[in-house]
């Protein structure tokens, strides 16, 4: 086996670690867990990120761990700081702590764990896999409303002629990563804080000529609580990715 060959393969064997932040999803994280350490990857971490959740999300996560001989770890902020602001939180632990490969997905069950193993499988031949909606054979869950679907695919397209992004689904908030993906961008110097957050990475990603591809997944309505989304928050991640754009131009 050639040297790059075999750097290629370790970087693929070390520990996975799964950020997830939250927000008022006690209710959805020990299925989260339970479905994500079902997986069988005894390298696998669970990193919570909470943003002060009055549901003690935190305290159900630190709860749960035991169960998974300690491999959850939980980040507890106070207050909201935001979607953005909390997967860097998570990255940078996960950095910190060794882990080889990244995930980052939501903690609703909008994104099935069950397309995790694919998705780190090809990252044997990429740098970046974007669980997609757009791509072939993806989709969204038929309770999905026609107002969801309007919005989602006006973001998408709206955000990437404005940025330029190839990926189809730019606003999809379930990627994996090689750890050298993250360690090579300034997370600090990103804008968007929100929702945008997604799509400044994937613009991060594709100008440092990562090679990014797109798994089809089939995107389901979360199972409990409320969704955070709404038109003023994709309107304002479209205002800053606009001025991003600029400034970078």
């Amino acid at each position: 086996m050639s040297s790059a060959a075999q750097s290629s393969e370790n970087a693929l064997n070390g520990p996975v670690w799964v950020v997830v932040p939250t927000y008022n999803e006690a209710a959805n994280v020990p299925e989260l867990a339970e479905e994500l350490f079902g997986l069988g990857n005894r390298d696998l971490w669970l990193c919570i990120v909470d943003d002060g959740s009055p549901d003690g999300t935190a305290d159900v996560a630190r709860g749960l761990s035991s169960r998974y001989e300690d491999r959850i770890d939980v980040i507890e902020r106070e207050g909201k700081q935001g979607l953005g602001t909390a997967y860097v939180a998570g990255f940078a632990r996960a950095l910190d702590r060794g882990a080889n490969l990244i995930v980052q997905m939501d903690a609703d069950l909008s994104h099935s764990p069950k397309y995790v193993p694919e998705m780190l499988r090809l990252l044997e031949r990429c740098d970046v896999v974007v669980g997609s909606r757009y791509a072939l054979g993806g989709g969204a869950d038929a309770e999905w409303s026609s107002k969801r679907r309007t919005l989602s695919s006006f973001a998408n397209g709206a955000i990437r002629a404005v940025t330029g992004v190839k990926v189809r689904d730019v606003t999809s908030g379930f990627k994996t990563f090689r750890a050298t993906v993250l360690q090579d961008i300034d997370l600090n110097s990103f804008r968007c804080a929100g929702f945008g957050f997604q799509a400044e990475m994937a613009y991060a990603c594709q100008r440092k000529g990562r090679r990014i591809e797109e798994f089809p997944i089939v995107f389901m309505e979360r199972r409990r609580g409320d969704s955070k989304m709404s038109i003023g928050i994709m309107l304002e991640a479209l205002w800053r990715l606009s001025l991003l754009r600029l400034r970078r131009n």
